[in-house]
């Protein structure tokens, strides 16, 4: 498939992720104007926020004051989420490289839009298109795909079309988990991390490379999507240069329902990392793209909890929030979802020559209902 090289020309995006028109090159010149859209799972912007957040994502039904309170206390602990910023970060920096490669007479003009809170995805579609764009790249943030577990996305962006002039067209990215930029990326991040490590710990730290959790039987239904989260975390450990010996999977952020949800937890690999006697563990995210909940309180409360309480001292990568590497993958794989508008399906192979999307077990308070797997 050929890569477009596109557009050029336009401002950055303002603090919240909305597009902002930009200056039309000299008096009579015609711009042709393309859209990229990053959708996330979204979250509260305040503590006051967070009911209606979880109602949200919960589909419309209130979370119980308990379950409020939790996440309350969470969000509290953390100082606040920043995924609403960085997700805005993020396309600014995008905006910036698509339009530093774009054709003469082309431009892009990027934008976040959230699943569960503001700026929604209907809204930052319907921006995009007042700013002039007719053809728009939806990217999920998250380098897997599935039709199920990303069907929520799917359900949003269609929503969002009525409201559209019939002209502009939105194309979904396929999954982007082997992109080799999104690989070298992470794999850069693990370096970076062991370089901060204790010397004498750099040739023998074990490495959890950890994925949300889902339920059981969502994966049942879909199981090409653990196969695509095992592949990232294989490309990463070989990319890294991590033996099979100091390195394994484990899932995180399981929700509290009956359901069984996928295992290993980190918390039952770490007593055996004891019991061989390690004292530093290295986590690595593998699918998620920005500090949020998942990070900041998962990972490095709860996370660091269980590592300390087994005498083991806890360490964690970088996320890669705007990485440069991260930012070109996005690019990227937005240019191929614009080339690919013209397809019936999006398409990508995870190698160099495909299109992308992502899936959404991955997002703040994901985790709280079982069913949301399924959103």
């Amino acid at each position: 498939m050929s890569v477009a090289r596109p557009p050029s020309g336009l401002t950055a995006t303002p603090g919240d992720g909305s597009p902002q028109r930009g200056t039309e090159q000299g008096a009579g010149s015609s711009v042709r104007t393309f859209g990229v859209l990053l959708m996330t799972f979204g979250s509260p912007g305040t503590l006051d926020d967070i009911p209606a957040y979880m109602a949200s994502v919960r589909g419309g039904r209130p979370a119980s004051e308990e379950v409020i309170q939790e996440f309350r206390r969470r969000y509290a602990l953390i100082g606040g989420s920043p995924l609403l910023r960085i997700t805005a970060e993020q396309a600014a920096s995008v905006q910036e490289r698509l339009n530093a490669a774009a054709a003469p007479g082309e431009r892009h003009i990027v934008a976040s839009g959230m699943r569960h809170s503001p700026p929604f995805i209907a809204d930052a579609l319907a921006a995009l298109a007042g700013a002039g764009a007719e053809r728009i790249a939806a990217v999920i943030m998250s380098p897997q795909y599935s039709p199920i577990i990303m069907g929520g996305y799917h359900r949003a962006v269609d929503a969002a079309r009525a409201r559209l002039p019939e002209h502009v067209s939105v194309t979904v990215a396929g999954a982007w988990h082997q992109h080799p930029l999104f690989l070298q990326a992470l794999s850069e991040r693990v370096s970076e991390a062991m370089e901060r490590l204790p010397a004498e710990a750099r040739a023998t730290v074990p490495v959890v490379l950890t994925a949300h959790s889902l339920p059981k039987p969502v994966v049942d239904r879909e199981p090409h999507y653990l196969d695509q989260i095992h592949e990232t975390v294989r490309a990463i450990v070989d990319r890294a240069g991590i033996p099979d010996d100091r390195w394994q999977f484990a899932y995180q952020s399981a929700g509290h329902t009956p359901e069984e949800w996928l295992k290993p937890d980190f918390k039952d690999v770490l007593p055996d990392l004891a019991a061989a006697g390690h004292r530093h563990v290295l986590f690595v995210p593998t699918q998620f793209l920005a500090d949020h909940l998942e990070i900041l309180y998962d990972i490095d409360v709860a996370a660091r909890e269980e590592a300390e309480a087994h005498g083991i001292a806890f360490h964690r990568i970088e996320s890669l929030n705007c990485s440069p590497p991260f930012i070109e993958a996005l690019a990227d794989v937005a240019r191929r979802t614009l080339d690919a508008a013209d397809l019936t399906t999006p398409a990508f192979s995870g190698d160099t020559a495909g299109v992308a999307t992502l899936p959404s077990p991955v997002g703040e308070g994901s985790g709280v209902r079982a069913a949301e797997a399924t959103r």
